[in-house]
């Protein structure tokens, strides 16, 4: 009788060198900045991976990526090593800026313009698994009947990594994940439901996401979106990213603004000491001047 043979994996080391290739060479294609002491973490996150592929060692993987035509590969390892952190309602000055100014401001100038109706295009980037651009919506939809009720109210929500764009377009999320929500809002806008293994999800309704459109993005990539947007959320991402690499990005969200449209950043995150065309209005908030 044959006897079965178990294969045993042993952890790869990552050298000095390969820990350097492989952060160039996701620098070039993401803008993530792998500064030092982020070694062990590529180490460990890809190590599952390679065990997968039944590889020896990381530069075998990396070669791997590399010769894939397919691009699934890179897709996978850049999944891997992005950091996606969020929250609804998370840096809550925000909405709150959005609801007193932002709206309003806009309501205005829709209104004087004569231009059709109401129109309002937002953009989270780097929209992670869906918290931001759900909690946008809802802000809309409750506190802006000009806009929700009718108004061509849209969302574009982007993000590098196709595992949490899935978990974005499902809409489902636990209980702990729903606790920052208004009550209101959690009863308006989300059904809750028994999941299978027990307990209970709260699921984003219908009408909340037929507003929004989620598409896996490189913010490194050339623009393929139609402007001018009103507002881009684009938080907590550039802490990633080296100075000339924001500067670049910054510039490109100016250009697809509307006059008078604003960026919102995080707020671990200024754009001082850069060169830049936005008007400052408060921290983590930037105008495009429509003087």
């Amino acid at each position: 009788m044959a006897v079965e043979r178990k294969v045993i994996f042993t952890q790869p080391e990552l050298t000095d060198a390969e820990y350097q290739t492989i952060a160039n060479f996701v620098h070039k294609a993401s803008g993530i900045n792998l500064l030092d002491g982020k070694k062990e973490l590529v180490r460990a996150r890809l190590t599952k991976r390679i065990a997968q592929l039944e590889m020896k060692n990381f530069k075998t993987y990396f070669q791997y990526v590399l010769k894939d035509a397919s691009g699934d590969e890179l897709v996978f390892l850049l999944d891997a090593l992005a950091t996606n952190l969020t929250s609804f309602w998370r840096e809550p000055q925000h909405f709150d800026f959005m609801v007193k100014t932002l709206l309003p401001e806009l309501e205005v100038r829709r209104k004087k313009s004569g231009g059709g109706g109401p129109r309002l295009r937002i953009w989270s980037a780097a929209c992670s698994s869906g918290e931001e651009p759900y909690t946008i919506a809802m802000v809309v939809m409750e506190k802006s009947s000009y806009f929700a009720n009718g108004g061509d109210f849209r969302i574009l929500a982007t993000d590098l990594s196709t595992k949490v764009l899935n978990v974005a377009k499902r809409g489902q999320y636990g209980p702990e994940s729903v606790k920052n929500i208004p009550p209101t809002a959690l009863h308006a806008f989300m059904n809750k439901m028994e999941a299978e293994r027990g307990g209970h999800l709260y699921v984003v309704k219908p009408e909340v996401r037929r507003i929004i459109s989620f598409r896996r993005f490189n913010l490194m990539d050339d623009m393929p979106f139609r402007g001018p947007m009103d507002l881009i959320f684009c938080r907590n991402v550039m802490i990633y990213f080296d100075r000339e690499t924001i500067g670049k990005l910054i510039n490109k969200f100016y250009n697809l603004l509307e006059l008078g449209g604003y960026l919102f950043i995080g707020h671990s995150e200024s754009l001082s000491g850069l060169e830049h065309k936005f008007q400052y209005v408060a921290p983590c908030i930037y105008r495009k001047s429509a003087r």
